[in-house]
């Protein structure tokens, strides 16, 4: 019992005699650790962590719907994504909506998706780089499109290319739109795991 408690015990008791005392004691403890819970909580859960639920198909296999993940939301406020990341954003034409995709174009870079490839332009490989892309599992990547991204643009696509909404549909996606990177997958208990970055050619 903290030294606060100590000093209103004496007068709980005279007032409300010892069970009414220990009753009203057990209260005040209770509510002070609500308090304290949520100072500590809240913050945690609005400025640097929150969770998320997957839905839909666009990522399979690596993630399923209904996938409960954690986002950090912290990292992008130090540094800007990269590629190869599992981002959460906010849909550019429904900013109510969530997606989760991967980042695969940076800002600068020129995207190009054809032949079922995604071929990668920068400064370091002008004549392009067809990109090696581990994460996927026997699918090519549909589609006719060349995107040169702007500052603070960034291209997404989903590891399930033949069933996914990304980039290739709605363009580029700007960081602000970003909620964070997908830090751990919490549930379902079998597939906990936290997610390390890819290797690329470039």
């Amino acid at each position: 019992m903290s030294q606060t408690f100590q000093k209103l015990e004496p007068f709980f008791l005279r007032k409300f005699g010892p069970v009414g005392a220990s009753i009203i004691l057990f209260f005040i403890e209770v509510i002070q650790i609500i308090l304290i819970s949520c100072a500590i909580i809240i913050p945690i859960r609005y400025f640097l962590i929150q969770p998320f639920y997957v839905k839909g198909a666009s990522m399979e296999p690596n993630f399923y719907d209904s996938e409960y993940l954690i986002i950090d939301e912290l990292s992008y406020r130090m540094r800007v994504p990269e590629r190869g990341e599992i981002v959460v954003f906010r849909y550019p034409r429904d900013p109510s909506e969530f997606f989760i995709k991967r980042v695969i174009g940076l800002p600068g870079e020129t995207v190009e998706v054809s032949g079922g490839n995604v071929t990668i332009y920068n400064t370091e490989h002008p004549n392009g780089v067809v990109l090696t892309e581990s994460y996927l599992h026997n699918t090519q990547t549909e589609g006719m499109k060349k995107t040169t991204l702007g500052v603070n643009e960034y291209w997404v696509m989903g590891d399930n290319r033949g069933e996914s909404m990304d980039s290739r549909s709605f363009g580029p996606v700007k960081k602000d739109h970003f909620i964070g990177r997908v830090w751990v997958r919490g549930l379902p208990i079998n597939r906990i795991s936290t997610f390390p970055e890819p290797v690329f050619n470039l």
